[in-house]
């Protein structure tokens, strides 16, 4: 391990053990004020020996809900900054999301794409799955080989790995043809090791509960759709 690589590891070490202390009860005023000090000179130092920009591949996955909440977030803010962004929808589509209502007034710089017919159990045709996988990832394709893209979210596109709608394959080999300032950011449970190896960035959502399990509530506009 070179120094460059070191040095930073062990910041964010000497990081997390000093937000780790200064949750301990029994710090006086002066004690909890300077160990913020040093924090905050070892925050400063951080930020100030990364330098790398790139385009990030990144994986919401897990059984928890969020994942595409919290990548319509990194939407948001592509957005919000005047990037183009692209949304491809792999799973979702016979709901019409209300996501696609709220995107609308950016719809210059948004190509918002929902391909699926609902989930595997509704469609109840692997033939008709996977072609729609197939199709969707064509033209995802499309966006990743284009460089005007900022940020592309392949919403559910985990599912149709985890199912064999998609090989796994075609879709490494279409991610390494991104730009080097492209973010693509795909979602669903179930997300392959091979994606996972290849991704820079990994979030699993954990279920602790749920209400559809827990009290019967069913879906509700607001929440899941």
């Amino acid at each position: 391990m070179t120094s460059e690589t070191s040095a930073p590891n062990r910041l964010d070490t000497t990081a997390d053990n000093l937000t780790e202390d200064s949750t301990q009860q029994g710090l006086t005023a002066e004690q909890y004020k300077r160990k913020m000090e040093k924090r905050k000179a070892v925050q400063q130092q951080r930020l100030a020996e990364r330098t790398v920009e790139k385009g990030l591949i990144i994986v919401h996955t897990g059984n928890g809900k969020g994942k595409t909440t919290a990548a319509l977030g990194m939407v948001l803010r592509s957005l919000g900054h005047g990037y183009k962004v692209a949304i491809v929808q792999f799973i979702k589509g016979a709901w019409e999301p209300a996501e696609k209502a709220v995107f609308e007034p950016w719809s210059e710089q948004l190509e918002f794409h929902a391909l699926g017919e609902g989930f595997t159990w509704e469609t109840q045709d692997r033939d008709r799955d996977m072609a729609k996988a197939e199709a969707a990832w064509n033209v995802a394709l499309t966006y990743i080989q284009n460089p005007t893209y900022r940020t592309i979210l392949l919403d559910e596109v985990n599912i149709a790995l985890k199912h064999g709608f998609l090989s796994i394959e075609p879709v490494l080999a279409g991610l390494a043809q991104k730009t080097p300032d492209t973010h693509i950011i795909l979602t669903g449970r179930g997300a392959p090791k091979a994606l996972i190896d290849q991704a820079d960035l990994v979030t699993e959502m954990k279920l602790i509960k749920h209400p559809f399990r827990e009290q019967g509530v069913k879906a509700q506009p607001g929440i899941e759709f």
